[in-house]
């Protein structure tokens, strides 16, 4: 096995080539002036299982390096191609908002999907889709960061109750209250903008003595946990800690969150960040044993891609 690590994703790289005891090595990108790029594999790849690396955030600069890696491999000799992308992008657009919108949860997947054997990823959204596969015709492995979630506030925060900030994160929350033996409940979140948010308390308990902890899978411009902190405020309960998945910071959402009372940030290292304390690596790298493991042999051979009717929702 071979990780190709693309533009900086070097640590995952590295942390999953340690976990598998195999080789692994940055993928060589070059921008010309037109601003068309240039790859280069720089190590044999013929009869190797090829692993790509690299969390999709960004993705419109990372994709065609991505694609151009994939084929390369391939036309390289590479027994079979797959990626392990902590963040898999454009899942939020699972449906048609607007007239004329893209679905690009279905478009991104059919873009993937031409150049893989299979896929790894953590949590991916999934809220209108019931599983990857519903998209990705390829083999899929979707790794859950609700253990290890669970475990962190076992080691970390002492009698916590997990908070979700909407009626979607209810399947995640009840996996980590289970995996840190905590009670949970939810909030109620009406969405009238990408920054309008309003969330408030379903329940008011009591939970005396306990550390509220909002979870959620993805934070981008911090708004649903803002407006959380501020419905526990109100509802009398003490400074939160926050703890998410998907790191997608606007650049001053993190330090509004800390300036709303928020205690202490905490995510998964999906996507590099100064709030990274709960490492995937060795859940990801036994996915990619168990993904490509149940291709070997079989490089060459893929499923076709059939466009699958748009589900009504």
């Amino acid at each position: 096995m071979l990780i190709l690590a693309l533009p900086g994703a070097g640590p995952l790289a590295a942390g999953l080539a340690a976990q598998l005891n195999c080789d692994w090595s940055e993928l060589a990108l070059h921008r010309f002036p037109d601003g068309e790029a240039l790859v280069r594999i720089d190590k044999p790849v013929r009869g190797r299982c090829v692993v790509l690396a690299g969390s999709l955030h960004h993705p419109d600069e990372k994709t065609l390096p991505l694609l151009f890696a994939a084929d390369a491999a391939r036309e390289l000799g590479a027994a079979q191609v797959g990626l392990v992308a902590p963040y898999l992008a454009y899942m939020r657009q699972d449906r048609r908002f607007g007239p004329g919108e893209a679905v690009t949860s279905r478009s991104y997947a059919r873009l993937l999907s031409g150049s893989l054997d299979f896929l790894v990823t953590v949590d991916p959204h999934l809220h209108r889709w019931h599983s990857l596969t519903d998209l990705y015709p390829i083999r899929t492995q979707v790794v859950a960061s609700a253990p290890l979630v669970g475990r962190w506030l076992r080691r970390h925060v002492a009698q916590p109750l997990v908070i979700g900030p909407d009626a979607e994160s209810e399947q995640w929350v009840v996996e980590v209250a289970a995996a840190a033996d905590a009670p949970w409940t939810l909030m109620n979140k009406h969405r009238h903008g990408d920054r309008e948010v309003v969330v408030k308390m379903a329940h008011r308990g009591p939970w005396p003595d306990c550390t509220p902890v909002l979870v959620d899978d993805i934070v981008s411009t911090g708004e649903t946990l803002l407006a959380a902190v501020a419905a526990l405020r109100e509802a009398g309960l003490t400074s939160p800690q926050c703890i998410a998945v998907h790191a997608l910071f606007d650049p001053d959402a993190l330090y509004r969150l800390l300036e709303a009372g928020v205690s202490r940030v905490v995510t998964c290292d999906t996507i590099p960040h100064p709030t990274n304390a709960i490492e995937m690596a060795p859940l990801l790298a036994k996915a990619v044993l168990a993904t490509a493991g149940a291709g070997a042999g079989h490089g060459d051979e893929k499923p076709p891609f059939v466009p699958q009717p748009e589900r009504p929702l």
